[in-house]
């Protein structure tokens, strides 16, 4: 289990693997996005996208469960205040695989809690020729180690 203490500014990781079909695309994009260059390869190839892409929600959404699997469920998350920025840089298309990069940008204890430390991560999506899809930064809050 990782603590507040084991993240240090410049930690880096690379891991994960999120695959991404033509038929998630567009059921993701039916439920929950449904712009036509989502759902229909022609309205993709006559979109600025170039082809059927997937959402960019369903990318986060994506970027979410790698950030679960790569690091949240093995540290002590007390959870996020919420994103600063995230960016779609690359549209994803059907055949893609989406690796995360996780980097720590900043830490600081709490000084209201002192349970807690926070820990600004810049969180990256590279696909398999490593381009990078999406960006996003944001604070995770993280327990401390208890100390006896």
């Amino acid at each position: 289990m990782m603590h507040f203490e084991d993240f240090t500014v410049g930690l880096s990781r690379k891991g994960g693997a999120a695959p991404v079909s033509r038929e998630a695309i567009i059921a993701f994009a039916t439920e929950f996005d449904p712009q036509p260059f989502h759902l229909d390869e022609a309205a993709g190839a006559a979109s600025l996208l170039g082809g059927l892409a997937a959402s960019g929600w369903q990318t986060s959404a994506l970027m979410m469960r790698l950030i679960c699997e790569e690091l949240l469920l093995d540290a002590s998350s007390m959870g996020s205040p919420g994103v600063e920025e995230l960016r779609w840089s690359k549209p994803v298309r059907a055949g893609d695989t989406l690796t995360l990069v996780w980097t720590v940008l900043e830490t600081r204890a709490s000084k209201s809690r002192p349970d807690m430390g926070l820990v600004k991560f810049r969180f990256e999506l590279l696909n398999q020729k490593g381009e990078q899809v999406l960006w996003m930064q944001n604070v995770v809050m993280l327990g401390r180690k208890v100390t006896a």
